[in-house]
Protein backbone atom coordinates (compact mmCIF):
# COMPACT_ATOMS: atom_id res chain seq x y z
CA UNK A 1 0.00 0.00 0.00
CA UNK A 2 2.98 2.67 0.83
CA UNK A 3 3.75 2.18 -3.17
CA UNK A 4 0.49 3.26 -3.95
CA UNK A 5 -2.39 1.59 -6.11
CA UNK A 6 -2.89 1.26 -10.18
CA UNK A 7 -6.16 4.04 -10.17
CA UNK A 8 -7.27 2.57 -14.24
CA UNK A 9 -8.38 -0.78 -13.35
CA UNK A 10 -9.92 0.40 -9.61
CA UNK A 11 -11.92 3.26 -10.40
CA UNK A 12 -13.57 1.00 -13.37
CA UNK A 13 -13.92 -1.32 -10.47
CA UNK A 14 -15.31 1.23 -8.04
CA UNK A 15 -17.78 2.01 -11.23
CA UNK A 16 -19.26 -1.75 -11.73
CA UNK A 17 -19.48 -1.22 -7.16
CA UNK A 18 -21.62 1.87 -8.00
CA UNK A 19 -23.56 0.31 -10.75
CA UNK A 20 -24.82 -2.40 -8.33
CA UNK A 21 -25.41 0.09 -5.08
CA UNK A 22 -27.72 2.08 -7.43
CA UNK A 23 -29.76 -0.79 -8.63
CA UNK A 24 -30.58 -1.35 -4.90
CA UNK A 25 -31.72 1.88 -4.44
CA UNK A 26 -33.97 1.36 -7.72
CA UNK A 27 -35.19 -1.49 -6.12
CA UNK A 28 -36.40 0.08 -3.45
CA UNK A 29 -37.79 2.54 -5.27
CA UNK A 30 -39.50 -0.22 -7.91
CA UNK A 31 -38.03 0.59 -10.67
CA UNK A 32 -37.04 -2.98 -11.58
CA UNK A 33 -36.12 -2.32 -15.50
CA UNK A 34 -33.56 0.39 -14.18
CA UNK A 35 -32.53 -2.01 -11.10
CA UNK A 36 -32.11 -4.49 -13.83
CA UNK A 37 -30.13 -2.52 -16.32
CA UNK A 38 -27.50 -0.80 -14.01
CA UNK A 39 -26.80 -4.90 -13.31
CA UNK A 40 -25.94 -5.29 -16.81
CA UNK A 41 -23.68 -2.60 -16.74
CA UNK A 42 -22.03 -3.58 -13.67
CA UNK A 43 -21.05 -6.80 -15.41
CA UNK A 44 -19.47 -4.62 -18.33
CA UNK A 45 -17.15 -2.96 -15.97
CA UNK A 46 -16.38 -6.43 -14.58
CA UNK A 47 -15.04 -7.58 -17.86
CA UNK A 48 -13.58 -4.04 -18.26
CA UNK A 49 -11.34 -4.19 -15.34
CA UNK A 50 -9.62 -7.57 -15.57
CA UNK A 51 -8.71 -6.86 -19.26
CA UNK A 52 -7.47 -3.59 -18.30
CA UNK A 53 -5.63 -4.74 -15.71
CA UNK A 54 -4.26 -7.62 -17.97
CA UNK A 55 -3.46 -5.69 -20.76
CA UNK A 56 -2.00 -2.90 -18.80
CA UNK A 57 0.00 -5.07 -16.28
CA UNK A 58 -1.49 -3.41 -13.26
CA UNK A 59 -2.92 -6.56 -11.28
CA UNK A 60 -2.39 -6.72 -7.94
CA UNK A 61 -3.66 -7.93 -4.51
CA UNK A 62 -5.65 -5.09 -3.77
CA UNK A 63 -7.45 -4.96 -7.12
CA UNK A 64 -8.41 -8.30 -6.61
CA UNK A 65 -9.82 -8.16 -2.95
CA UNK A 66 -11.96 -4.90 -4.08
CA UNK A 67 -13.44 -7.07 -7.21
CA UNK A 68 -14.41 -9.64 -4.92
CA UNK A 69 -15.85 -6.79 -2.70
CA UNK A 70 -17.56 -5.28 -5.60
CA UNK A 71 -18.77 -8.17 -7.34
CA UNK A 72 -20.73 -9.50 -3.52
CA UNK A 73 -22.21 -6.07 -4.00
CA UNK A 74 -23.22 -6.25 -7.85
CA UNK A 75 -23.38 -9.64 -8.68
CA UNK A 76 -24.96 -11.04 -4.92
CA UNK A 77 -26.99 -8.30 -2.86
CA UNK A 78 -28.47 -6.54 -5.86
CA UNK A 79 -29.95 -9.43 -7.69
CA UNK A 80 -30.86 -10.48 -4.10
CA UNK A 81 -32.96 -7.32 -3.68
CA UNK A 82 -34.37 -6.76 -7.13
CA UNK A 83 -36.11 -10.48 -7.77
CA UNK A 84 -37.19 -10.01 -3.68
CA UNK A 85 -38.41 -6.79 -4.26
CA UNK A 86 -40.09 -7.53 -7.72
CA UNK A 87 -42.07 -11.19 -7.29
CA UNK A 88 -40.79 -12.91 -3.98
CA UNK A 89 -41.75 -10.47 -1.24
CA UNK A 90 -45.22 -12.14 -1.99
CA UNK A 91 -44.03 -15.59 -0.57
CA UNK A 92 -43.40 -14.21 2.85
CA UNK A 93 -40.41 -15.46 5.10
CA UNK A 94 -39.17 -18.36 1.86
CA UNK A 95 -39.26 -15.10 -0.45
CA UNK A 96 -36.31 -13.37 1.93
CA UNK A 97 -34.43 -16.66 2.39
CA UNK A 98 -34.57 -17.45 -1.20
CA UNK A 99 -32.88 -13.99 -1.50
CA UNK A 100 -30.58 -14.38 0.59
CA UNK A 101 -29.89 -17.99 -0.22
CA UNK A 102 -28.80 -15.92 -3.98
CA UNK A 103 -26.30 -13.76 -1.46
CA UNK A 104 -25.09 -16.25 0.30
CA UNK A 105 -24.02 -18.43 -2.76
CA UNK A 106 -22.77 -15.20 -4.16
CA UNK A 107 -20.13 -14.86 -1.46
CA UNK A 108 -19.34 -18.52 -1.26
CA UNK A 109 -18.59 -18.81 -5.02
CA UNK A 110 -16.28 -15.78 -4.79
CA UNK A 111 -14.53 -16.76 -1.91
CA UNK A 112 -14.12 -19.81 -3.32
CA UNK A 113 -12.80 -18.38 -7.09
CA UNK A 114 -9.85 -16.48 -4.72
CA UNK A 115 -8.78 -19.40 -2.97
CA UNK A 116 -8.55 -21.25 -6.47
CA UNK A 117 -7.16 -18.65 -8.39
CA UNK A 118 -3.96 -19.16 -10.22
CA UNK A 119 -4.80 -23.21 -9.84
CA UNK A 120 -7.91 -24.52 -11.42
CA UNK A 121 -9.81 -21.77 -12.29
CA UNK A 122 -7.79 -20.41 -15.68
CA UNK A 123 -9.58 -21.47 -18.77
CA UNK A 124 -13.08 -22.17 -16.86
CA UNK A 125 -15.14 -21.24 -13.53
CA UNK A 126 -15.96 -23.76 -11.27
CA UNK A 127 -19.74 -23.22 -10.56
CA UNK A 128 -21.94 -20.67 -12.20
CA UNK A 129 -19.53 -17.22 -12.23
CA UNK A 130 -21.58 -14.90 -10.39
CA UNK A 131 -22.12 -12.28 -12.83
CA UNK A 132 -23.70 -15.02 -14.90
CA UNK A 133 -26.03 -15.89 -12.25
CA UNK A 134 -26.90 -12.02 -11.81
CA UNK A 135 -27.56 -11.15 -15.34
CA UNK A 136 -29.81 -14.52 -15.08
CA UNK A 137 -31.95 -12.70 -12.73
CA UNK A 138 -32.16 -9.26 -14.20
CA UNK A 139 -32.65 -10.22 -17.65
CA UNK A 140 -35.39 -12.11 -16.62
CA UNK A 141 -36.64 -9.06 -14.95
CA UNK A 142 -36.18 -7.46 -18.76
CA UNK A 143 -37.91 -10.19 -20.84
CA UNK A 144 -40.59 -10.67 -18.78
CA UNK A 145 -43.19 -8.88 -19.90
CA UNK A 146 -42.43 -9.43 -23.90
CA UNK A 147 -41.95 -13.55 -23.31
CA UNK A 148 -45.27 -13.60 -22.19
CA UNK A 149 -46.89 -11.78 -24.93
CA UNK A 150 -44.85 -13.91 -27.58
CA UNK A 151 -46.10 -16.92 -25.74
CA UNK A 152 -49.93 -15.41 -26.03
CA UNK A 153 -49.20 -14.33 -29.59
CA UNK A 154 -47.96 -17.91 -30.40
CA UNK A 155 -51.42 -19.30 -28.33
CA UNK A 156 -49.58 -20.79 -26.04
CA UNK A 157 -51.52 -19.42 -23.41
CA UNK A 158 -51.14 -22.29 -20.32
CA UNK A 159 -47.57 -21.56 -20.49
CA UNK A 160 -47.88 -18.06 -20.38
CA UNK A 161 -50.42 -18.83 -17.31
CA UNK A 162 -47.80 -20.56 -15.69
CA UNK A 163 -44.77 -18.31 -16.33
CA UNK A 164 -47.41 -15.52 -15.02
CA UNK A 165 -47.46 -17.21 -11.94
CA UNK A 166 -43.88 -15.97 -9.00
CA UNK A 167 -43.10 -19.50 -8.25
CA UNK A 168 -41.01 -20.25 -11.13
CA UNK A 169 -39.18 -17.02 -10.54
CA UNK A 170 -38.90 -18.72 -6.78
CA UNK A 171 -37.44 -21.66 -8.15
CA UNK A 172 -35.26 -20.05 -10.46
CA UNK A 173 -33.56 -17.47 -8.07
CA UNK A 174 -32.93 -21.21 -5.66
CA UNK A 175 -31.08 -22.98 -9.25
CA UNK A 176 -29.72 -20.24 -9.99
CA UNK A 177 -28.00 -19.63 -6.83
CA UNK A 178 -27.29 -23.79 -6.20
CA UNK A 179 -25.19 -23.30 -9.86
CA UNK A 180 -22.93 -20.84 -7.95
CA UNK A 181 -21.67 -23.11 -5.56
CA UNK A 182 -21.64 -26.55 -7.68
CA UNK A 183 -19.24 -27.97 -9.50
CA UNK A 184 -20.56 -27.60 -12.78
CA UNK A 185 -17.70 -25.79 -15.09
CA UNK A 186 -18.12 -22.81 -17.18
CA UNK A 187 -16.04 -21.57 -20.01
CA UNK A 188 -14.62 -18.31 -18.95
CA UNK A 189 -13.82 -15.07 -21.57
CA UNK A 190 -9.99 -15.78 -20.59
CA UNK A 191 -10.02 -18.13 -23.17
CA UNK A 192 -10.51 -16.02 -25.78
CA UNK A 193 -7.23 -14.12 -27.43
CA UNK A 194 -8.24 -10.98 -28.58
CA UNK A 195 -4.40 -10.68 -29.28
CA UNK A 196 -4.93 -13.70 -32.36
CA UNK A 197 -5.66 -13.23 -36.23
CA UNK A 198 -9.33 -15.04 -36.33
CA UNK A 199 -11.48 -15.90 -39.70
CA UNK A 200 -13.24 -12.89 -41.28
CA UNK A 201 -16.66 -14.90 -40.61
CA UNK A 202 -16.37 -14.63 -37.13
CA UNK A 203 -16.22 -10.66 -36.99
CA UNK A 204 -19.44 -10.87 -39.67
CA UNK A 205 -21.05 -12.98 -36.53
CA UNK A 206 -20.04 -10.71 -33.79
CA UNK A 207 -21.88 -7.49 -36.05
CA UNK A 208 -24.70 -9.72 -36.89
CA UNK A 209 -25.60 -10.77 -32.83
CA UNK A 210 -24.95 -7.29 -31.97
CA UNK A 211 -27.51 -6.15 -34.58
CA UNK A 212 -30.27 -8.74 -33.19
CA UNK A 213 -29.13 -7.61 -29.42
CA UNK A 214 -29.96 -3.90 -30.96
CA UNK A 215 -33.24 -4.98 -32.10
CA UNK A 216 -34.20 -6.74 -29.24
CA UNK A 217 -32.13 -6.08 -26.72
CA UNK A 218 -34.02 -7.43 -23.51
CA UNK A 219 -35.17 -10.67 -25.11
CA UNK A 220 -32.19 -11.58 -27.17
CA UNK A 221 -29.75 -10.98 -23.68
CA UNK A 222 -32.22 -13.16 -21.71
CA UNK A 223 -32.11 -15.53 -24.63
CA UNK A 224 -28.12 -15.68 -24.29
CA UNK A 225 -27.65 -15.85 -21.01
CA UNK A 226 -29.78 -18.63 -20.68
CA UNK A 227 -27.95 -20.75 -23.28
CA UNK A 228 -24.65 -19.76 -21.42
CA UNK A 229 -26.43 -21.03 -17.95
CA UNK A 230 -27.53 -24.05 -20.03
CA UNK A 231 -24.37 -24.81 -22.12
CA UNK A 232 -22.62 -26.09 -18.44
CA UNK A 233 -25.49 -28.00 -17.57
CA UNK A 234 -25.66 -30.03 -20.73
CA UNK A 235 -21.97 -30.12 -20.71
CA UNK A 236 -21.99 -31.55 -17.20
CA UNK A 237 -24.69 -34.18 -18.04
CA UNK A 238 -22.57 -35.21 -21.16
CA UNK A 239 -19.74 -35.67 -19.24
CA UNK A 240 -21.91 -37.74 -16.75
CA UNK A 241 -23.21 -40.09 -19.53
CA UNK A 242 -20.46 -40.21 -22.06
CA UNK A 243 -18.98 -43.29 -19.41
CA UNK A 244 -21.78 -45.02 -19.57
CA UNK A 245 -22.67 -44.84 -23.36
CA UNK A 246 -18.94 -45.85 -23.57
CA UNK A 247 -19.27 -49.02 -21.74
CA UNK A 248 -22.65 -50.25 -22.60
Amino acid sequence: MRKGIYLLPNIITLSSMFSGFYSIIASFNSDYERAAWTIMIAAVFDVLDGWVARMTHTTSKFGIEIDSLSDAISFGVAPGVLVYSWSLQSFGKIGWLASFFMVACAALRLARFNVQMGSTEKKHFTGLPSPAAALMIATTVLAYEEVIDILKQLQYERLADIIGLDYWVLALTFIVAGLMVSNITYHSLKEANLKERRPFGLLVVIVAVLAVVAYHPALVLFLITLFYVLTGLGEALYRLLKPRTAAA
